[in-house]
């Protein structure tokens, strides 16, 4: 909960704008005060009337309102709130952010903030994947501002992608994932869950058995110790972790992409079984069955390794863990893929019985140092031991 805290929404010209309003309605139901700042591209998409009435509060929109500068002006506005929230954050704003711009209200506000600020970007997938867009938000995320989204999905034009806002309720987990205490209070881990499913026609994939329990389990432990998770899923069909950013995937290219749009991190934990092939060629329409005849041979071709690129990454995150799912060997192979990834653990499990999709696991934490062998326990608690020795590795 929220209660007693003070915070400052910000919001920007987007068409995604009206968020932002069922978001103020939120944090003041979670029992926070609001402050509302409209930018000129912002009052385009929300009026302030509407903003005001939500929020309950005067909306300021002018660097040089004199009632205003009679209230404190914006050093009092950066200074009096527990955080600032912007939201939605436009790749303008985000530009004038990363330039240290203080060219108008918002401007000069979150230039003089000394509090946490976090944003949630909404623009067009072909802006936020642009080389400048992914340079502001690599030097604002290097400044320790925290992001929430943007989020895969549909937007106003005729495009998907990333880009669309995040969700009011994912954004108030984010808010108050700010204020949480615990040993990686600040941290931003990303994990990977679930399998992947690769077509082979509209109708057929391949896939594997993972459920995506222990990849979930550790999104949320790390969430309780006071982590900003992002968790790029694969199909599943369990809940998604409370106070956990959820990416939805299908492929392990789509997997790929998700994981290098959310560096940089901290940690990653690439828990996810990702299909290490994939039909090299997916057909258009269903393969129909002739009777008498056998079907024509399958040509797979390699999925792209992501622990591996995670591994090498110009982002690296400090702390790389990988799974391996074996059936024999388990130690020796896994200490083959330490040293083949360039990962810094992995985390071994023998799947020959009923481990994907069963509630309990038994793993082997194998490191440079050696290899931990750990009892068989419920997939929560090998996830909260494992989110224990993250945040040892991060302190």
């Amino acid at each position: 909960m929220l209660t007693g805290r003070h915070l400052l929404l910000i919001v920007s010209g987007s068409i995604a704008a009206y968020k932002a309003l069922e978001l103020a309605r939120l944090l003041r139901r979670d029992g926070a005060r609001v402050t509302p700042v409209l930018t000129a591209g912002g009052a385009q998409f929300v009026t302030p009337h509407a903003l005001q009435a939500i929020c309950g509060e005067a909306v300021m929109q002018d660097l040089w309102s004199l009632e205003q500068e009679a209230a404190g002006g914006h050093i009092r506005l950066a200074r009096a709130p527990d955080a600032v929230v912007v939201a939605p954050a436009s790749a303008d704003l985000l530009a004038r952010m990363a330039t240290g711009l203080a060219s108008d209200l918002a401007g000069a506000i979150l230039l003089a903030t000394t509090r946490p600020v976090l944003v949630a970007p909404a623009m067009n997938p072909t802006m936020w994947a642009h080389p400048a867009t992914v340079a502001n938000v690599a030097v604002l995320r290097a400044r320790g501002i925290a992001f929430v989204g943007p989020e895969n999905g549909e937007m106003a034009e005729p495009e998907s992608g990333y880009g669309r806002l995040a969700e009011p309720p994912t954004m108030l987990a984010a808010i108050r994932a700010l204020f949480s205490a615990g040993p990686l209070a600040g941290r931003h881990v990303l994990v990977t869950s679930g399998p992947t499913h690769e077509p082979l026609d509209p109708v057929r994939y391949i896939a594997n058995r993972s459920s995506g329990r222990q990849g979930h389990a550790i999104a949320a432990a790390l969430a309780a110790l006071g982590a900003r998770v992002t968790l790029v899923s694969g199909p599943v069909a369990i809940a998604d972790p409370p106070g956990v950013t959820v990416v939805r995937v299908e492929t392990a290219a789509e997997m790929l992409a998700a994981t290098e749009a959310a560096l940089p991190a901290d940690a990653a934990v690439c828990a996810a079984a990702v299909a290490d092939f994939r039909p090299a060629t997916a057909v258009a329409g269903k393969i129909k069955k002739i009777a008498g005849m056998a079907p024509a041979p399958i040509t797979l071709a390699l999925n792209p390794d992501i622990l591996a690129t995670l591994s090498h990454h110009a982002r690296r995150p400090r702390l790389v863990v990988g799974f391996a799912a074996e059936t024999s060997d388990l130690i020796e192979n896994a200490r083959q893929k330490l040293a083949r990834k360039g990962c810094d653990w992995v985390v071994a499990n023998d799947v020959s019985g009923d481990v994907m999709g069963g509630s309990d696991n038994t793993v082997h934490l194998v490191t440079a140092a050696g290899v931990e062998d750990w009892p068989l326990l419920p997939k929560p608690q090998v996830a909260a031991r494992l989110a224990a020795r993250i945040a040892e590795a991060l302190a």
